[in-house]
């Protein structure tokens, strides 16, 4: 079975006032858009454009909400905050 995916015009939105969720399911269809190939040269730059746009804009929210739960975690008893790194292997405890 083999599915076709209509490049549908997506109207841009300011990225400023999407949520996180909307920003990724945004950058799938951009993704998608890009990986299939039908586009022009300029209509994939205005597409790469805005994905980057929208990476940043997502990259900036999850800073802040990593500086909130940090907040919430030091003001609930003074519990040591440590940088999350996808790279170490977590150790129980």
């Amino acid at each position: 079975m083999t599915f076709q995916f209509a490049l549908a015009k997506v109207p841009a939105v300011d990225a400023t006032e999407q949520g996180f969720d909307a920003i990724l399911v945004r950058l799938r269809e951009v993704v998608g858009q890009l990986e299939s190939g039908e586009l022009s040269l300029e209509q994939a730059l205005a597409v790469y454009e805005e994905g980057v746009r929208l990476a940043r804009t997502g990259q900036q929210l999850l800073a802040a909400a990593e500086q909130r739960v940090e907040i919430l975690v030091s003001a609930a008893g003074g519990i040591e905050t440590v940088p999350f790194s996808s790279d170490e292997p977590s150790t129980p405890g």
